[in-house]
């Protein structure tokens, strides 16, 4: 059992959105008492097909609850959208506060959904974090089967690919199917596996549309869909116009390391140290680390990557509201020298005061041309993400 380091408010009603597996379910059953709470479980088809039939009996069964019961949880509100217009009058007219957890915020603005117009606040959860971990977290097991709370119940590395694989089908089949978020699956099937194989690189939509078979437009639709329901993310290039930044091409990173590896059929092949493909993964775990955890604690801070006209390159910059912009250089290597932390000590000139982070697994913390050098896990240290 893990603490999830995700506060929610107890004065309000909220969503709570998280890709299928991130552990919604776990979490409002442990933080709101049976006794003072009803629960709602869309994803049994017996329940999810009385409330689509008659979403009016939701009303019904509030309006009988006793005083005591203060809270309504409605897990994968999305399967039936109508019931969002019930919620919204309930909590109009009664003092019952909702939650409303769901995989698709897609699908609940495509049914006409106005999200409560701001009556409910909205959060999100990810895979287990750093922190959440502890000293169950070891890197080569994230890097081989990411974090996903499934995978920390199981034992043998063969049921952990069996799980993500499913992870994979499952999603394809309910994610997309039933929630009918695109019309055709095959050529969205083969652009997962596509998208997957240039996870962490900058995005190229021609390419990958004719890899695919499909129009640039509809590859831009396939990669909202996965933002939309939490499977990944876009990290915007960098540049002090905004104009400006628009017309350079975004990278896109998978929510988890294993699903990953699971849609590019990689799950098989062994993890070396020092190779190409190692320090990919070791890349996309550090980002999508520093990206869960400054969801939760740091909302306001904005990410992305910088990019030069001559191919030089930042992974990861931070800008801070109140404090010195951060610029980060990722290496999967176990020693750093002077060649690893070449750009970023360049890049520091064109910033006001920044603080210049290189990360990796050499354990030894330098300073190398006023570049700060920190083992990974420091890395949240100096971030203050833990």
């Amino acid at each position: 059992m893990f603490d999830r380091l995700l506060r929610t408010t107890s004065q309000s009603s909220f969503f709570l959105f998280g890709a299928r597996g991130t552990g919604k379910t776990t979490y409002i059953k442990q933080t709101f008492d049976p006794d003072t709470s009803l629960y709602l479980d869309l994803l049994d088809p017996v329940t999810e097909d009385t409330y689509r039939r008659t979403p009016q009996r939701l009303e019904q069964e509030v309006h009988a609850l006793p005083d005591g019961v203060d809270w309504v949880l409605v897990d994968e509100v999305q399967r039936v959208p109508r019931l969002l217009d019930i919620v919204h009058r309930l909590i109009e007219t009664t003092p019952k506060h909702f939650v409303l957890t769901g995989s698709s915020g897609r699908k609940l603005r495509r049914g006409a959904s106005n999200l409560l117009a701001g009556r409910a606040f909205v959060y999100n959860l990810f895979p287990f974090t750093i922190p959440e971990l502890g000293d169950a977290m070891a890197l080569d097991d994230a890097l081989s089967w990411g974090t996903l709370p499934r995978i920390y119940s199981l034992l043998q590395s063969d049921d952990k690919a069996q799980y993500l694989r499913a992870y994979a089908l499952t999603y394809l089949k309910e994610e997309i199917v039933a929630e009918q978020l695109v019309r055709g699956l095959d050529p969205f099937r083969q652009f997962l596996e596509v998208a997957a194989q240039s996870n962490g690189l900058i995005v190229n939509y021609a390419n990958i549309a004719k890899d695919v078979g499909v129009d640039p437009k509809t590859v831009v639709t396939y990669f909202s869909i996965l933002e939309d329901t939490l499977v990944g993310f876009l990290l915007p290039p960098y540049h002090r116009s905004v104009r400006k930044q628009q017309r350079v091409n975004p990278k896109f990173y998978f929510f988890d390391v294993g699903v990953k590896r699971a849609l590019d059929r990689t799950l098989q092949m062994p993890l070396e140290a020092g190779t190409y493909e190692y320090g990919r993964l070791f890349e996309q775990f550090v980002i999508t680390q520093i990206f869960y955890l400054a969801n939760y604690h740091y909302p306001d801070w904005r990410l992305s990557y910088l990019r030069t006209g001559a191919g030089a390159e930042i992974d990861l910059l931070i800008e801070r509201p109140g404090l010195p912009t951060v610029l980060i250089e990722i290496k999967s290597s176990s020693r750093v020298d002077d060649r690893d932390v070449s750009n970023l000590a360049r890049f520091k000139q064109d910033f006001d005061n920044p603080l210049a982070l290189c990360i990796s697994q050499d354990q030894t913390r330098m300073r190398i041309k006023n570049v700060l050098c920190v083992y990974w896990r420091d890395a949240l240290n100096e971030l203050a993400l833990v």
